[in-house]
């Protein structure tokens, strides 16, 4: 069990809680980081892109010349891709980039990337998180008492709180996820883990271990 303090939103020490070992002492293995980053990266791509073939592109119709006695090369369309203004050959087409990674592995990556932080000491533990108003600022000061100010942190939540989540939308560097949402991607791309308490028992839970006071 990793043993971690307890804070309040002011910085003073609440106490102690002990998280599964199974979940944020986990093995570090980086080829599965790899993979699931590159599954997310995947599945955000909107593949909208598009090209017209000779078939699509307008125009056309007749032959250019007749097909013998010019003295040049015979040509069925202007719309060829030889031509200005022709298709385009073997062009993008719009796709769907998603592809399964085995849940296994995504939940052994996230549970890398979380005891990751763990061992850099970059995970701090709140007892919860109250703004009580939507203002940026006030995160801006939570952040700052927390020691986390000009820091690229993620805030893990246990349930929904529109008053943090929209005060923080535009910080830049700063996330709010609720427990549901956290993954491997986000988790490695901010230097510092911010969790309300219930939000690391949660996702302890999802993962399959369990915290303890």
């Amino acid at each position: 069990m990793a043993s971690i303090d307890v804070v309040t939103q002011d910085n003073g020490k609440a106490g102690t809680v002990e998280l599964d070992s199974a979940v944020f002492e986990a093995a570090v293995k980086p080829h599965l980081f790899h993979a699931e980053v590159r599954r997310q990266l995947a599945a955000r791509r909107r593949g909208t892109h598009g090209t017209k073939n000779r078939a699509a592109v307008s125009g056309g119709g007749a032959k250019p010349w007749r097909q013998k006695g010019t003295g040049r090369a015979r040509q069925g369309t202007n719309r060829a891709p030889q031509w200005k203004g022709g298709g385009v050959v073997f062009g993008p087409v719009p796709r769907d980039y998603v592809y399964a990674v085995p849940k296994k592995v995504r939940r052994a990556a996230l549970r890398g990337a979380l005891s990751v932080r763990l061992g850099e000491g970059a995970v701090t533990v709140v007892e919860s998180i109250e703004l009580g108003e939507y203002k940026t600022r006030r995160v801006v000061e939570l952040l700052a008492g927390l020691g986390l100010a000009g820091d690229s942190v993620l805030i893990v939540i246990e349930s929904a709180d529109a008053e943090l989540e929209k005060s923080a939308r535009n910080l830049p560097g700063v996330t709010v996820l609720r427990v549901g949402g956290v993954n491997v991607y986000d988790v490695l791309r901010h230097r510092r883990l911010l969790m309300t308490k219930a939000g690391a028992a949660a996702v302890a839970v999802r993962l399959g271990g369990g915290i303890k006071e």
